[in-house]
């Protein structure tokens, strides 16, 4: 998409917005997982809708995603829980781990996950360096998820060009019971079972989650298992004023599939890759972790968040070698949040800090079918990073807010190889990320906003240390520029979220897959374009409240990522994303319980492998269908299935340089057909 149709995009959208009201006295609603305002949306929980009105302060496209939109199905991580977010992709690749990115940030990261600020409570689940780990994260353990798209991550002081997705805990409070028991089961031999309790006494309450899971998965060498405990005990001391204690612990068993040719993707799916099976791969991970937070208001007018928090993880990973490693990391984050007036104008206006400091103590060993052999590495990894952040709203008009703000980072990478001094190495990077806007609010709330911002990115360990180079492989920071303008709103039956940006990013960390099984070389692009629609429309069909209530809910995303000045690929697009990209979902919902909602997953085109733009993965369509029955007595009955044709597809794949001379086993086969059944209890 070239600028011209960006421009024309952007008259649609204002258009859109400017549109006369048709409803009056309105306040927050939600369009699935996106953030909308209009009329009362009765499915929306208060605490929910809470999160929605303060996100909605922000001049740019954020989310809000309830647990009430995952909690009939068969959730495990990001591609279910975020399937229906605009400028989000997420794809499995087996098990946990998935790829995702947001208006391609990490587009060659052909593993876990860098470019996007995954976070819990504000804390981060990442290691200090900014590499993140998917299978950390719990999804049922989150009362809902926020989303902040793009360089629109300054709350929480990051400056990724993907944003950020802060998964907000339940607690004894805002937890929609006081008991609930889950089981479901289906396809691979899939079962999983938790239990919770929220309870309150007093200025006391607690929540507490025990849950594991076991499945073969659908391919060979996938088989998994997990073990999960969240603990959140709060204490309040009068209204906004609270102190929480919140620990987790997960203890989760991974066998790896591996990545597969096209052709054996295609017509053999089920099939593990010989490398895997050769080698026992597998990913091991036991993790530990600790936050003491607090929300206090400090008057009228100001209100505090933050955390001090520690985390620590043990890892066994059989791949290409063994890796053993140990990684411990703390941190604390701090907010203010102040309202008031400046020069007779409304005003708000929000400042903080993100510190977090970690080493990872990593030895790595030749790999005899799966246990270890000779050391072959032994290094320290030390990492530390600063955000000093903040940002206000001026209200020039009533309806008219300015907005300024920005960041200043600092992220250091200090290395210790244990076994040759001369490796030993050490970088610090600073920057400043300014950030500009404006947010326009129609008298029914329908929004229209503008900004332009900095984002900024420092490269992880995993691009620094590449062997068999001495010491720190050059590689730069990742700079961006990024302009967007979007609307969002209601207009009677009809909502939509908007957005179309411009992204101009200078030294782009880009991946390649060197060879089966062996991960991927980093480099700096030279100038790179990231440029596209979001869309998010919900239309509530009209039909009678006898009948219930009917709702198509559709997203579209057109991405245009290129080169746009490359020594080799100058012009060439970008691999890994595609072009366009289409979900929807018509969910229909009974007065008496039933529900029933069909959906498609739509790669409308083919999606380039490489950066010389010489081999394509095909598209695909995949239809599912949920439903079930929610009962009087607080029980709900679930169906969850999935791939109903049973088409056989590619559901992710790793970029490469140049298909034609590259090692091209970098497909993961989307998964066959499955169902999944539950049970859920809440009293």
């Amino acid at each position: 998409m070239k600028s011209h149709l960006l421009a024309a995009t952007s008259a649609v959208a204002l258009a859109c917005a400017a549109t006369p009201a048709l409803a009056q006295d309105a306040t927050e609603t939600t369009v699935d997982s996106i953030i909308v305002t209009g009329t009362h949306n009765p499915d929306d929980p208060p605490v929910v809708a809470e999160a929605r009105t303060r996100l909605s302060r922000t001049p740019g496209a954020v989310s809000v995603v309830a647990a009430e939109t995952y909690e009939d199905r068969f959730a495990q991580g990001f591609y279910d829980t975020l399937r229906n977010v605009p400028g989000v992709l997420a794809q499995k690749r087996y098990g946990e781990e998935a790829r995702l990115s947001i208006r391609g940030s990490g587009i060659a990261q052909g593993f876990h996950q860098r470019g996007v600020l995954f976070a819990q409570d504000g804390v981060p689940f990442a290691d200090a360096d900014g590499f993140s780990d998917f299978q950390a994260i719990d999804p049922m353990s989150a009362r809902y998820i926020e989303v902040y798209k793009g360089a629109n991550t300054l709350r929480f002081g990051g400056a990724q060009l993907g944003g950020a997705v802060n998964l907000v805990s339940i607690n004894g409070r805002t937890a929609p019971y006081e008991t609930m028991l889950r089981v479901e089961g289906g396809s691979f031999d899939s079962y999983r079972g938790q239990l919770a309790l929220a309870r309150q006494w007093g200025d006391w309450d607690l929540y507490a989650s025990v849950a594991g899971m076991e499945s073969d998965g659908y391919r060979d060498h996938a088989d998994q298992s997990q073990g999960r405990l969240s603990l959140n005990l709060g204490r309040s001391f009068g209204e906004d004023r609270e102190v929480r204690l919140v620990f987790q612990a997960a203890d989760i068993q991974q066998d790896l599939p591996g990545a597969l040719t096209l052709t054996q993707a295609l017509e053999t799916p089920e099939m593990a890759s010989a490398g895997s099976v050769a080698g026992d791969q597998a990913r091991d991970l036991t993790v530990r972790r600790l936050t003491v937070q607090t929300r206090w208001r400090l008057g009228a007018s100001t209100v505090f968040e933050g955390a001090v928090w520690g985390w620590q993880k043990d890892l066994w990973h059989p791949i290409f070698q063994v890796l053993d490693t140990d990684s411990q990391t703390a941190g604390l984050f701090g907010r203010f949040d102040w309202t008031g007036q400046v020069g007779g104008l409304k005003a708000d206006l929000f400042y903080g800090l993100s510190y977090r400091d970690g080493e990872v103590d990593g030895q790595r060993y030749l790999n005899t079918a799966g246990m270890a052999g000779a050391l072959t590495a032994d290094n320290l990894q030390k990492a530390t990073g600063l955000d000093v952040f903040a940002e206000g709203r001026l209200f020039v008009t009533d309806r008219l807010a300015l907005v300024a703000g920005g960041s200043y980072g600092r992220a250091t990478r200090d290395y210790v190889d244990r076994r040759n001094a001369a490796n030993n190495d050490g970088v610090t990077w600073d920057w400043v990320s300014p950030r500009l806007g404006l947010l326009w609010e129609s008298e029914d709330g329908a929004q229209v906003y503008a900004n332009l911002t900095r984002s900024v990115e420092p490269p992880t360990y995993g691009a620094l240390v590449q062997a068999p180079l001495m010491g720190f492989t050059p590689v730069d920071v990742q700079d961006a520029w990024t302009a967007e303008i979007g609307t969002r709103g209601r207009r009677g039956a009809l909502a939509w979220d908007v957005t179309v940006y411009r992204s101009r990013i200078d030294g782009e960390i880009l991946n390649y897959i060197t060879g089966p099984d062996i991960p991927a070389a980093t480099f700096n692009g030279d100038r790179t374009i990231h440029q596209g629609l979001e869309a998010g429309l919900e239309w509530t069909l009209p039909v009678t409240p006898a009948d219930g209530r009917l709702v198509l809910r559709q997203t579209y995303n057109y991405n245009d990522f290129y080169f746009e000045r490359d020594l080799l690929w100058e012009g060439n697009r970008l691999p890994v994303v595609p072009e366009h990209q289409y979900r929807a979902e018509l969910s229909w919902r009974h007065p008496s319980g039933l529900f029933v909602t069909p959906t498609v997953e739509w790669r409308i085109d083919d999606v380039w492998v490489d950066y010389a733009n010489t081999l394509k993965a095909p598209g695909f369509t995949v239809w599912g269908l949920n439903g079930g029955w929610d009962l009087a007595n607080g029980t709900t009955l679930f169906i969850d299935a999935r791939n109903l044709t049973d088409e056989r597809y590619i559901s992710e794949i790793s970029a490469v340089t140049d298909a034609r001379t590259a090692s091209t086993a970098v497909f993961m086969p989307g998964e066959g057909r499955s169902v999944f059944v539950g049970v859920r209890l809440s009293l």
